[in-house]
């Protein structure tokens, strides 16, 4: 062939060669256009705006329906409460709606504690009932709460006192019998995160003395008070003959003040200053004045009054003083507690605001002194938390409210006793209900899955786990007891632990690793089965 028609040969070979791979390519091009959509359409891309949440744990961390500081619970049924139906359920229930108006009437920001929230529903079923007889208030109580024996970690049952509110002679002026002022709170009083016009500042916490604009110091103790600190500034809103009334009075705090002409005035707690409460009589116990299985009330009164000398000192060992403020209340009205309600004589107790809620029932089971010192009464009361107190301090702890005058200071004063206590939960916070809405763990893992993971026989002896179950160590050097003390050979806290080597001479072995879920049966749905069928028949 001649060199002009082989140069053309050969050309028009390539240029076949090269349209056939273009076309390839294209095919290919095209085949793979076709693939990707195929895929999208199956498989739509997610949105970029679209956030992909995380998987939740088989098992979150739900918060628990309420948890209360060095508690224990036991769980009840209202037949194991004692003396539940012996009770006057409907005196319970008209003081728990009396709570439900405070409760109901707060604008602020939510109570924190998971019970304060979980009495609002109970509250709207006790308004929707109206008047009621004992059945009806005892049946709604059943209904709508649990009960829950509860006492501090350790301890099988709680602590409650008694409090009463004073009445006392007074005078508007200071006179020769009447001579010990009862103070209103200074201005120059501080408390951080209140106003110095507050309302019933907190009974816990630092309080300062206000100095300027800025400087802060801490506020005088009951000794600089009474010697005559804040004195002449007008803050007197009465006087009263003994130092002793005023210190009983701020213990209580409340009093009611009869003057000559026959008017009263109603006092009430408004601040304190800063200090922490100190018991008088378990001074007088400790030193050995009174023993403590006669202590009360009336007993330390006889003893100031037969020594006022260390009466006064006996006083100022406790550095905390009361300042009140008149309240618009008549002769026939309670005291007002902390919740801001009027109290009810043998239905409102005083319990630690840092741990409880206002108008949480509590079922108070035992016996106390209530006839007489030596009596042995049987007490069975379902009370409502309305008022706390700087000495009410655990979860089981209560001060039983007996109204007003000398009996009830009597009764109040001779209790120091271990009672039962059984808080009512409402059912919203109830474990078994809450268990309901615990998410489905995930399903265990399918026979393929499981063949990717296999795990070690916990139960197989370390002897048996073979060499990948063990690291080498120094032997001789590390005892296992002495490890975990951190002393060395000779004994002596503190020495330096003995150092794992490298040598070959000994074998420590490692804990077995945590086995997966037994994978779930390899079981066939009825539509494979069909298919596999159907496959056999098409085959014949």
């Amino acid at each position: 062939m001649a060199p002009e028609a082989r140069i053309r040969a050969l050309l028009g070979n390539g240029v076949t060669a090269l349209c056939a791979g273009i076309v390839a390519l294209s095919s290919f091009s095209l085949g793979a256009e076709a693939a990707r959509r195929h895929y999208r359409s199956h498989h739509p891309r997610p949105p970029e705006t679209a956030v992909i949440q995380p998987r939740p744990l088989p098992y979150p961390q739900l918060p628990l329906p309420f948890e209360i500081p060095g508690a224990q619970y036991l769980p009840l049924t209202w037949a194991d409460v004692k003396g539940w139906s012996d009770d006057d359920h409907l005196a319970a229930f008209t003081t728990f709606r009396a709570s439900c108006r405070s409760i109901a009437a707060q604008t602020g920001a939510a109570e924190p504690k998971a019970l304060g929230g979980s009495l609002g529903e109970p509250c709207r079923i006790a308004k929707s009932l109206g008047p009621a007889d004992d059945a009806k208030a005892k049946a709604f109580f059943e209904e709508n709460f649990s009960p829950l024996r509860i006492s501090r970690l350790g301890e099988p049952d709680g602590f409650v006192t008694g409090y009463y509110e004073p009445v006392l002679e007074g005078s508007r002026t200071q006179t020769d019998v009447f001579n010990v002022p009862v103070y209103r709170r200074p201005s120059n009083l501080f408390v951080r995160g209140y106003k110095q016009d507050s309302v019933s500042l907190p009974n816990k916490g630092p309080v300062y003395r206000k100095i300027g604009r800025r400087k802060l110091v801490p506020y005088y103790d009951r000794g600089e008070i009474e010697d005559g600190k804040i004195a002449g500034r007008g803050l007197e809103l009465c006087w009263l003959k003994d130092p002793t009334d005023l210190l009983f009075a701020q213990i209580q705090g409340s009093a009611r003040i009869k003057f000559d002409d026959g008017s009263t005035i109603r006092l009430n707690y408004d601040a304190y200053n800063g200090y922490p409460y100190t018991a008088v009589g378990r001074i007088l116990i400790e030193r050995g004045i009174i023993p403590k299985e006669e202590m009360s009330m009336q007993k330390i009164r006889e003893w100031m009054a037969q020594n006022p000398d260390g009466a006064k000192e006996l006083r100022r060992q406790n550095r905390a003083y009361i300042f009140f403020r008149e309240v618009n209340l008549s002769d026939k009205d309670e005291a007002v507690g902390a919740q801001g309600i009027p109290l009810t004589a043998g239905r409102s107790i005083a319990v630690d605001k840092s741990l409880h809620v206002y108008g949480t029932p509590f079922f108070i089971e035992g016996e106390l002194p209530i006839d007489s010192e030596r009596a042995k009464t049987p007490f069975h009361r379902l009370m409502i938390a309305q008022d706390t107190g700087s000495a009410i301090i655990g979860p089981a702890r209560a001060d039983l409210y007996f109204g007003a005058g000398q009996d009830a200071g009597r009764v109040s004063g001779r209790l120091r006793h271990s009672m039962h206590f059984v808080m009512l939960v409402p059912k919203s916070l109830d474990p078994l209900v809450r268990a309901a809405r615990l998410p489905v763990p995930d399903p265990r893992p399918s026979e393929k899955i499981a063949k990717l993971f296999p795990q070690t026989d916990p139960a197989r002896k370390p002897a048996e786990a073979g060499k990948t179950d063990t690291v080498k160590a120094d032997a001789g050097k590390i005892d296992p007891g002495k490890a975990a003390t951190g002393k060395s050979e000779t004994g002596k806290a503190g020495a330096a632990p003995a150092t794992v080597s490298q040598a070959n001479d000994a074998t420590v072995a490692v804990a077995s690793p945590v086995p997966l879920p037994e994978p779930r049966p390899n079981i066939q749905s009825d539509r494979d089965q069909r298919k596999r069928v159907n496959r056999r028949s098409n085959r014949q």
